[in-house]
């Protein structure tokens, strides 16, 4: 039996300590808020979405960096082992529109609950509002923590579960980082990801709170190269663009936004090609000829969207349809089908869903998370650098990154 410190009670410290505990190890969980799973309570919207209800496979091709580090983790426990593993602490699951799995009550509290109980059925003993400084090295060996009061606290084994650097509120300010780095280890540049955008177009703003559903994006770099497609839903904020598909696009550019500008294409209408939507415009003029172009987009547009797509196409928003020119009729189709917003921005690890980057998994032992350099020291979570795309695949990477590790302390 090994005494254990779980430094974080987030998703995968919480798991890796109810774990190491039902193997039958003494274990202490330091969490620095004043209750576990902060985090966890706005994951899925308040909601908490548990994982993605599909294969191994799957899961590794929505992971962008690092997914080979993933392979054992997930066949210690994939997502059919954590549904079941929610089922049996009495939260029953539903799967949702792109295999999302969410809590049938829809309350991202039972999900914490249901882990607190998995840790009080084990004994483990927790600690909230104790902030660990530091961990305890000698000779390449752990040897336990160091407290924020200066108290030194003894230990065979530490699993470091304390979170990246998104939504910094939550208690994600980087501690592990720093803990890595004492204990002689590589953190890759961080990036925020899953992140809302900021345009520079203005007319964003006046669209904000509109949502676009089944429309598609092209995301280009500055030489106009593709770098990422997707087809799904994406909203208009009051600083630009934010939705399921603008938080998975943030992944392949936040790496290098500080050196060039990206441009999105928007297609309002994916399922028509240009002859095809030109011919329902046409058909859209015919039945609205005698109309004010203002009027006459209904059909078409969002309510919202028309004064600023008149506006983007230099048509007079007094014009009847019946005067609108080719060239205008082409413009029009242009914008629906690309209407353009060069990406300036993030809104910064405050939103951000997902930290980018963290301790170098080439340094970590990807069956059992304990580091190459000191021997007892394990890291799971967020604090890896590993991420996905949205859709529960990040809970995913910490619950199976912190059961693997607790899993192999014998």
């Amino acid at each position: 039996m090994a005494n254990v410190i779980v430094v974080g009670g987030g998703a995968s410290g919480m798991i890796a300590a109810g774990r190491a505990a039902e193997k039958g190890h003494h274990v202490h969980l330091y969490e620095k808020n004043d209750r576990l799973g902060k985090k966890i309570y706005i994951t899925g919207k308040g909601r908490c979405n548990i994982t993605n209800d599909s294969d191994i496979d799957t899961h590794l091709s929505n992971i962008p960096s690092n997914p080979y580090f993933m392979y054992s983790a997930f066949y210690t426990l994939d997502s059919e082992a954590t549904k079941q593993f929610f089922e049996k602490l009495g939260v029953s699951t539903k799967t949702e529109r792109g295999n999302r799995v969410f809590p049938v009550s829809d309350k991202a509290g039972d999900v914490v609950r249901a882990l607190q109980k998995y840790l009080k059925k084990n004994n483990v003993i927790v600690h909230t509002n104790t902030a660990v400084k530091n961990v305890l090295i000698e000779n390449g060996i752990v040897k336990g923590v160091v407290l924020a009061n200066g108290k030194e606290v003894f230990a065979d084994k530490v699993i470091v579960c304390t979170g990246g650097l998104s939504y910094s509120g939550t208690g994600s300010t980087g501690d592990g980082y720093a803990m890595a780095k004492q204990a002689g280890h590589m953190v890759t540049k961080l990036y925020p990801s899953l992140v809302p955008l900021k345009t520079k177009q203005r007319w964003c703003q006046e669209l904000m709170g509109l949502s676009l559903k089944n429309c598609a994006i092209v995301v280009k770099n500055a030489k106009g190269k593709v770098v990422y497609k997707d087809f799904g839903e994406m909203l208009f904020t009051h600083f630009g663009v934010s939705g399921p598909m603008i938080l998975s696009a943030s992944r392949h550019i936040v790496k290098d936004l500080e050196n060039q500008n990206f441009t999105i294409e928007i297609d309002l209408k994916p399922a028509l090609d240009e002859k095809a939507l030109d011919n329902r415009i046409l058909r859209d003029f015919q039945k609205y000829s005698n109309k004010d172009i203002r009027n006459a987009l209904d059909d078409l547009l969002p309510q919202k969207m028309i004064p600023v797509m008149i506006m983007l196409c230099d048509i007079e928003q007094n014009k009847k349809v019946h005067d609108i020119t080719k060239e205008e009729r082409k413009k029009l189709l242009q914008n629906i089908k690309y209407l353009t917003v060069t990406v300036n921005g993030t809104t910064g690890f405050e939103e951000a869903v997902i930290t980018c980057g963290g301790i170098c998994v080439d340094e970590i032992e990807p069956a059992t998370m304990e580091s190459k350099i000191v021997k007892g020291l394990h890291f799971a979570g967020e604090v890896l650098d590993v991420d996905a795309y949205t859709g529960g695949f990040n809970l995913q990477i910490a619950f199976s990154t912190g059961y693997t590790a607790a899993e192999s302390i014998v």
